[in-house]
């Protein structure tokens, strides 16, 4: 393998940003020869790249974009081709040192003009790739036509053995300028026998982070190569009379949480993204790819060291209508931004007397700080008598400390656990915070499963078996069907007990999803979310991962008079939606918008 195909093998890779508009930045002007700053100005270059390497990428992109002897030729410097080239590797490889890799940055060449090199493209190609030779990886970007395609396939033949990406710039629709489309440029590439096959494919520059997203489901789709997603800036937007430029570094950090979940095996940016948007790109991205690709340690525990888990009828009440099949009926009540408590047991203390069979307690929804829901499901358990069906997120703990707190429930009769990886604190009120992500969901299912048998996660006997009702969450509405598919049988396979899912508003996307898991025979509680407002349906649409409310429900909620008849409306929605499913699944699990349990109930009264 090639050292690229090492990193992607490792997690995902974070390439870093757009060179020129950082050269810009530096107050040096277009008409000037970006390129020969590596030779005139290399301390301007070397700090450009010791930023994105500070930033978090893995790999640093050369200054070489247009260093072709056509381009150069603009300026004069065509003689200087190798030199350029040889120059912008040695800053990139004088900041990555022994960690990071250097990419060999390529353009198109351009059509040749009256009395210039009369060359080929292909041989331009060939004289950049060869004065690039000291660089991990050539990446050809901004490929924006058949015809530059053909001139790179055609020039990679003299280098057999050669790592490269080629990368395509799409118009906001997924065509090139030429008027090809993705699935042209793949079949060519493909349709180039005896040539070296490219180690990852990508897209750079075109519409935004909102264009990439669909035209990186397109490519993935298209081809078994690793895709690398770099967009733009993107085009500025008139808001209230002004032009805002709307990609700061918490856009694209969301967005690339989204590239992330449909399979991209690299991530970075283009044109008017530097730094800051690097750095907090790396910031969310890597700790879910560390938790996603870590393994744990294969412990060898021999059968007698286990013991015979208790049945799950006989852990706790939701254990017994699991197991027999009964409907379950759950309230989701969020924990508060306080300490006092007095209002989250008065609603639980109304599912009580309305017969909910358990309170869901979320850990820290959307990166927020909330008391301790371990302390919540304890009060409640105490003071109300309804059970409780606890989050355990892997954001916040360490292994050790993980373990500690499944003890601690066992301890205090806290049976019932939801296991989540959990939203990254880049996506919370305090981006600051470190994600620790020493686990994700599935690891952590098979920790808790291991102490259902009396050992813990380091081999070491517990002095009884931990009687924990294991359930994990799906996303019926997943940008990726397939990897959500894959990674719900990893969690069933973990050892996870009940699944429950996203808030179901489609329920067309949640029948495709039981009928793809029919044969994991694991029970399915469906989640409902009744809309508490047209600006409530608002926020589920655009904000909340895995959410998907369809345009009608949309056209429902906004026809109401105002908030109450909105409220009424969305409690409606949620009772149809409930209907539709109940035939289906083993039950429902219903939020309190707001905190407000009354209407949840109404959905199940």
């Amino acid at each position: 393998m090639n050292r690229l195909q090492q990193k992607f093998a490792e997690g995902i890779v974070i390439f870093d940003g757009a060179i020129g508009t950082e050269i810009y930045r530096r107050n040096f002007f277009v008409n000037a020869c970006f390129e020969q700053l590596s030779v005139t100005n290399p301390d301007v270059i070397l700090d450009i790249h010791r930023q994105y390497a500070e930033a978090g990428a893995d790999v640093l992109t050369t200054n070489t974009y247009n260093a072709n002897a056509r381009r150069l030729a603009h300026f004069g410097l065509a003689d200087q081709t190798a030199a350029i080239n040889r120059a912008g590797v040695k800053l990139a490889r004088q900041a990555a040192g022994d960690t990071l890799l250097v990419a060999g940055s390529i353009g198109p060449v351009g059509d040749a003009e009256p009395g210039g090199d009369s060359r080929s493209r292909a041989e331009l190609l060939r004289e950049q790739i060869a004065a690039l030779a000291e660089a991990d990886f050539i990446i050809f970007e901004s490929l924006r036509t058949l015809a530059d395609l053909g001139a790179v396939l055609e020039a990679v033949r003299s280098f057999p053995d050669l790592a490269y990406v080629l990368s395509f710039a799409l118009d906001i629709h997924p065509v090139n300028s030429d008027g090809a489309t993705l699935a042209e440029f793949v079949r060519r590439i493909s349709a180039n026998a005896g040539a070296p096959v490219p180690t990852a494919l990508g897209l750079n520059c075109g519409g935004g982070p909102e264009s990439a997203l669909g035209n990186l489901e397109l490519l993935l789709k298209l081809t078994d190569l690793p895709v690398v997603v770099q967009p733009n800036a993107g085009a500025p937007r008139v808001v209230d009379g002004r032009m805002i430029y709307m990609t700061s570094a918490e856009y694209l950090s969301t967005y690339a949480k989204r590239y992330a979940d449909l399979g991209a095996a690299g991530i970075g940016g283009c044109c008017g993204i530097g730094p800051a948007h690097i750095e907090e790109l790396a910031r969310t991205i890597r700790p879910l790819a560390r938790a996603e690709k870590r393994e744990l340690p294969q412990l060898v525990v021999h059968e007698e060291q286990l013991r015979e888990p208790v049945p799950l009828a006989g852990r706790s009440n939701l254990g017994r209508k699991l197991a027999s099949g009964e409907l379950i009926r759950l309230v989701e009540i969020t924990p508060p931004r306080g300490f006092d408590l007095a209002g989250t047991l008065a609603g639980a203390r109304k599912c009580f007397e309305a017969g909910i069979d358990a309170v869901n307690l979320p850990d820290g929804p959307r990166a927020s700080a909330r008391i301790s829901p371990l302390a919540t499901a304890i009060e409640i358990q105490r003071a109300v008598g309804i059970e409780t069906i606890l989050h355990c997120c892997c954001r916040d703990r360490s292994l050790i400390g993980l373990q500690a707190e499944l003890l601690g429930c066992a301890g205090m009769g806290i049976n019932n656990i939801l296991f989540i990886t959990g939203d990254p604190p880049k996506l919370g009120d305090y981006p600051f915070s470190s994600g620790v992500f020493d686990v994700d969901s599935i690891g952590l299912v098979r920790i808790q499963a291991r102490m259902n048998r009396g050992v813990d996660l380091g081999g070491k006997p517990l002095n009884a078996v931990t009687r924990a009702v294991i359930g994990v969450g799906a996303d019926p509405n997943a940008i990726d069907p397939e990897r959500e598919y894959r990674r719900t049988c990893e969690k069933v396979e973990a050892g996870a007990e009940f699944i429950i899912t996203q808030p179901v508003f489609a329920v067309e996307a949640l029948f495709r999803f039981l009928d793809r898991i029919a044969h994991l025979h694991v029970p399915v509680v469906a989640g409902i979310w009744p809309l508490a407002s047209l600006r409530n349906a608002e926020f589920m649409r655009t904000e909340v991962p895995g959410v998907v409310v369809p345009d009608s429900v949309m056209e429902r909620m906004s026809v109401a008079a105002d908030r109450e008849a909105q409220r009424r409306a969305g409690i409606e929605i949620a009772r149809e939606s409930f209907a539709a499913i109940r035939e289906r699944v083993q039950g429902v699990q219903v939020s309190a918008p707001f905190g407000n349990v009354d209407t949840a109930l109404a959905v199940l009264r």
